[in-house]
């Protein structure tokens, strides 16, 4: 049960915790978090630890960058391009680079080169748990969709017959509006961002791939080449 619900029947600060969790269990309407499996749980932390290797490895690609425009040596983004123009910037006696700055970034751009290896190897551990999964792969027929963000959800999701419907597992995720409605006049914002923002991100990140198609290649008259026009 999500912290949140039980909020409102809190009447003392700590002492009346217990009594609001049992207060908010009674009601009719509530909603629990869904319970997951040993095996949910691993392969989550699979996905948490591949996670963060790659904000890491963002981390340092922008700190090389940013330690090279020191020395007037501009870098594009991307961990490509560091791989491309590091050994270039070594090899190049003219630069004016001191000796202390070419160990330190023969260092640090070794240091990303792990972190690369590490994103990589949790991927391909992620895939195999997808393909021997039953439902992952019905999710991946679903446009937008890959082996990353069907073995996410369905490790996080747990068991999908708790939700009644579609609108109540995107609110579950927070990606349904915002409502700021009063006196029969309906107002919505943008989406409540509440729930899982890994999993939501993966949704996000895919519906734009899926857009992107559409504004390319798919059918004038698809659903939503309309949708997108109207």
């Amino acid at each position: 049960m999500a912290p949140q619900f039980v909020k409102p029947y809190v009447k003392t600060n700590k002492n009346g915790v217990a009594e609001a969790i049992f207060e908010a269990v009674s009601r009719p309407n509530m909603r629990f978090a869904p319970v997951k499996t040993v095996e949910q749980q691993a392969i989550l932390s699979v996905h948490r630890a591949r996670q963060g290797f790659v904000k890491a490895r963002t981390a340092q690609g922008n700190q090389i960058r940013g330690l090279m425009s020191e020395f007037g040596i501009v870098i594009p983004k991307g961990t490509d391009a560091i791989a491309k123009r590091v050994p270039d910037i070594l090899e190049n006696a003219k630069n004016g680079l001191p000796g202390t700055m070419r160990q330190l970034l023969e260092r640090l751009t070794d240091n990303l080169h792990k972190m690369d290896i590490q994103v990589n190897e949790l991927e391909l551990q992620i895939k195999h748990w997808h393909q021997e999964n039953e439902a992952s792969p019905r999710l991946e027929a679903v446009p937008g969709i890959g082996p990353i963000t069907a073995s996410a959800i369905v490790a996080s999701v747990g068991n999908a017959r708790e939700f009644r419907n579609g609108h109540q597992m995107a609110a579950w995720m927070g990606l349904v509006p915002r409502q700021h409605s009063s006196g029969g006049k309906q107002i919505l914002l943008g989406i409540s961002k509440r729930g899982d923002t890994y999993m939501r991100t993966l949704l996000i990140h895919g519906a734009r791939a899926v857009i992107r198609f559409a504004e390319n290649k798919a059918e004038a008259d698809s659903w939503l080449r309309n949708l997108m026009g109207s």
